[in-house]
C-alpha cells in the first residue's frame, strides 16, 4: 500500500508526539512509572531498615517471615527488596536472621531522625492532635532529603528528644541517652518522673491518651503487682494494666529531687477554692502553650472557678479579673497549688 507523503508526514508526526509523551524528560509516562516503582522500592528499603533497626535496639531478632509479618507489603515485593539490600550492604543474614550493617545502620538511623524531627514539629508547630503524630510521621520520613532534614532540625533548635521522649540522632547518628526504667518495673513507693511513653503499639498508646497521663509528670507508685499498676501524679490516681505500664519509661528521682505533693492539676480544682499557678505542664506544646500564657496563665497568678457549664465540661476559670472558659483537657495541662497549702 502506497501512503502519500502527507499522509506518511502525519504518522511520523504522531509517532513523535507519542514517543515525547512517553519518554519525555522527568514528566514522561515511562519515567513516571519508572520513578513511582523506585520510589516504591525505596520506602519498602527503608521500612525494612527502620523494623531492623528498632528489634535490634530492643534486643529482639528478626527472619523473613517476621519482616512479611510486620511490614505491609507483599512478601514477594519484600523478599526482592531484601535480595537487593543484601547485594548493596544494607543487611546481611546470620542463618535465618536478618541484621543490619554498619551503612544499614547509618541509614536506619537517618530515617528515625527524620520521623523523631518531623513528630517534634507537629507538636511544637502544628494544631494536629497527638494521635496523628506518628502517622504523619511515617509518610514525611521517606521524603525529606539530607539537606531538608538538618534543614528542619535547625529551626527546631536541634532538640534532643521528640514529643514521646525519644531521643532524636543528630546528623552524626548520636544520640542523647534515655535513662529510666519501664513503670511496670517499678518497686512501690518509689518516686520519678515520667520521660517516655511509647507511641507503638497504636492500641496501647490510646490507651495511655484516654488515662490523659503526661510525659514530666512526677510520679509515685503505690501498687505494683501482676494485676495492676497504681500510681499517682498531679493529685490523682491511676491504674493501669501491668502491659500498658511497660510502655512507660520513668526515671527514678533522688531525695533531694522530689517535689512535695502539693501540685495538682487545674482540673482537680474545686468550687470555693482559690489557687496559684506554678506552671504549665510539658504536655502542653506550641501555639497551644503561647495561647494559654498569653491569657495569663503564668506562674504565681491566683485562679479560681467563676463557672461551672452544666454539662461539667467546659468550666470557666477567674484569671487576673477575666473569666476564661478552659475543657477539662486543657486544665490538666495546667499545675497548681491550693491556698490552703500556698505559701503557708
Amino acid at each position: 500500500m502506497n501512503y502519500s507523503p502527507t499522509y506518511a508526514l502525519l504518522i511520523f508526526f504522531g509517532f513523535s508526539i507519542v514517543t515525547y509523551l512517553l519518554f519525555r524528560p522527568r514528566k514522561g509516562l515511562f519515567w513516571v512509572i519508572k520513578n513511582n516503582l523506585e520510589s516504591n522500592e525505596k520506602i519498602v528499603i527503608e521500612d525494612i531498615l527502620k523494623q531492623l533497626y528498632h528489634s535490634e535496639n530492643s534486643g529482639k531478632e528478626l527472619d523473613v517471615n517476621s519482616l512479611t509479618n510486620a511490614l505491609k507489603f507483599s512478601n514477594s515485593t519484600i523478599i526482592d527488596v531484601i535480595k537487593k539490600m543484601t547485594i548493596n550492604e544494607l543487611v546481611e543474614s546470620d542463618g535465618d536472621v536478618l541484621k543490619l550493617t554498619s551503612t544499614g545502620r547509618d541509614y536506619a538511623l537517618r530515617i528515625v531522625r527524620v520521623h523523631r524531627l518531623w513528630e517534634k514539629y507537629l507538636a511544637e508547630k502544628t494544631g494536629f492532635d497527638k494521635i496523628e503524630w506518628h502517622g504523619r510521621a511515617e509518610e514525611m520520613e521517606h521524603k525529606l532529603n539530607h539537606e531538608e532534614t538538618n534543614l528542619l532540625a535547625t529551626q527546631l533548635g536541634n532538640p534532643k528528644y521528640d514529643p514521646h521522649g525519644d531521643p532524636i540522632p543528630t546528623k552524626l547518628g548520636k544520640m542523647a541517652d534515655l535513662d529510666g526504667e519501664f513503670l511496670s518495673s517499678i518497686a512501690v513507693g518509689s518516686v520519678g518522673r515520667i520521660i517516655h511513653i511509647e507511641d507503638e503499639p497504636d492500641v496501647i498508646y490510646k490507651q495511655i491518651l484516654a488515662e490523659n497521663i503526661h510525659i514530666g509528670s512526677q510520679i509515685r507508685v503505690v501498687e505494683n503487682n501482676k494485676q495492676r499498676v497504681v500510681f499517682y501524679a498531679e493529685g490523682e490516681e491511676f491504674k493501669l494494666a501491668p502491659i500498658v505500664a511497660a510502655n512507660i519509661t520513668v526515671s527514678i528521682l533522688k531525695k533531694e529531687d522530689v517535689i512535695e505533693d502539693v501540685i495538682v492539676r487545674l482540673s482537680s480544682l474545686k468550687e470555693n477554692e482559690v489557687a496559684h499557678i506554678l506552671g504549665i505542664s510539658k504536655e502542653s506544646r506550641g501555639d497551644r502553650r503561647r495561647r494559654l500564657l498569653d491569657l495569663g496563665f503564668v506562674k504565681g497568678t491566683e485562679i479560681s472557678i467563676d463557672l461551672i457549664s452544666p454539662m461539667q465540661n467546659p468550666t470557666a476559670y477567674l484569671v487576673k479579673g477575666t473569666s476564661i472558659a478552659l475543657r477539662k483537657d486543657q486544665a490538666s495541662k495546667i499545675l497548681i497549688k491550693k491556698d490552703v497549702e500556698y505559701g503557708e
